[in-house]
């Protein structure tokens, strides 16, 4: 009678604990980034990690998936191929409101954003020998733009077409910027490109080779006009200090955008709340992820957005009284 009993309790207790592991079913949700090389891949790394976590509280395994940028992610957001992903601020605006690559597919107004990260300047990076002082100078050299899918290479299209160069007047090459070191020190190219945050493992990569290199400013009346046409550039600086190898004996003058955290009005409300709070309960955490985080504010992360704050976003920053900070057109409740 006694082992009748023991045995009844033991079915009953595997019954509970099945039952309760049948409670909560696990979501599994990707984060589009960048290069692994980047900044965008350590980013997306840092968030998925906070959020796994918690899997037993909210529920949600978050994994990251290396993509080719900006483009590519907030196009595969848009498609559902992807429930978050890493976007320059520019290409977040141009989206939203239909313009460049997405001319011909229109407003994608599902996007929504959640917050944006750290800031990310236009970088020239060129050979001493070139002899490249200033972007004008670029003419009839071999310079990498920026790989198709990326932010960067319409971010090297504006900043070309302001100063009256087009990629007919170089010898223009469009490969990864992972690959863009290599190519400058093997001599193969004279110059390129890359819209990042500082200090960043690829510029590093550039300057430490046999092949002296400068970081070229970019500057002058010509991008003083294009950065009033363009609201979502604003004017940035390189810290030579980050680059002690590169030629440059003072800090760089650059333009640059942020980057941005953005998703689909799709994605489901707990999905997102619990990924906003987990970033911003966690902060001195995630800001100690990387350098390029180091003079980050919770209320710089509500700066530099154009999309709708989700709701999910939107639930937390209320509760935690950060909604103040957010533009009043990005609240549509």
């Amino acid at each position: 009678m006694e082992s009748m009993r023991r045995l009844v309790l033991v079915i009953v207790g595997v019954g509970i604990l099945f039952g309760g592991c049948k409670s909560r079913k696990t979501k599994f949700v990707t984060i589009g980034t960048g290069a692994v090389t980047g900044i965008y891949y350590p980013t997306g790394g840092a968030i998925s990690q906070m959020v796994n976590r918690k899997v037993s509280e909210y529920g949600i395994k978050a994994t990251v998936e290396a993509t080719s940028g900006s483009v590519f992610n907030i196009n595969a957001v848009m498609n559902g191929d992807l429930d978050f992903g890493i976007a320059q601020s520019d290409r977040q605006y141009l989206a939203y409101h239909g313009l460049a690559e997405w001319s011909d597919s229109g407003r994608q107004e599902d996007l929504r954003s959640v917050f944006s990260v750290h800031p990310e300047s236009i970088t020239l990076v060129a050979s001493v020998e070139s002899g490249t002082k200033e972007i004008t100078d670029l003419r009839g050299k071999r310079v990498n733009l920026g790989n198709p899918g990326s932010g960067h290479l319409q971010n090297t299209r504006d900043v070309l077409k302001a100063v009256g160069l087009n990629e007919d007047d170089l010898s223009a090459e469009h490969v990864k910027a992972v690959e863009a070191p290599g190519l400058l020190q093997d001599e193969r190219i004279d110059a390129f490109f890359y819209t990042v945050g500082h200090p960043n493992s690829n510029i590093e990569e550039a300057t430490f080779g046999r092949v002296k290199v400068f970081i070229v400013p970019i500057r002058g009346p010509d991008i003083d006009k294009m950065l009033q046409e363009y609201p979502y550039y604003a004017k940035s600086t390189i810290p030579r200090s980050l680059y002690p190898n590169a030629s440059n004996t003072e800090d760089v003058a650059t333009i640059g955008v942020k980057t941005t955290f953005v998703t689909s009005a799709n994605v489901d409300e707990d999905v997102v709340y619990a990924v906003t709070r987990e970033v911003f309960e966690n902060f001195e955490h995630f800001k100690s992820r990387h350098a390029a985080y180091q003079n980050l504010t919770k209320e710089d992360m509500l700066k530099g957005l154009s999309a709708p704050i989700h709701p999910g976003a939107l639930k937390y920053y209320r509760e935690a009284g950060l909604d103040r900070h957010i533009h009043a057109e990005l609240i549509v409740d």
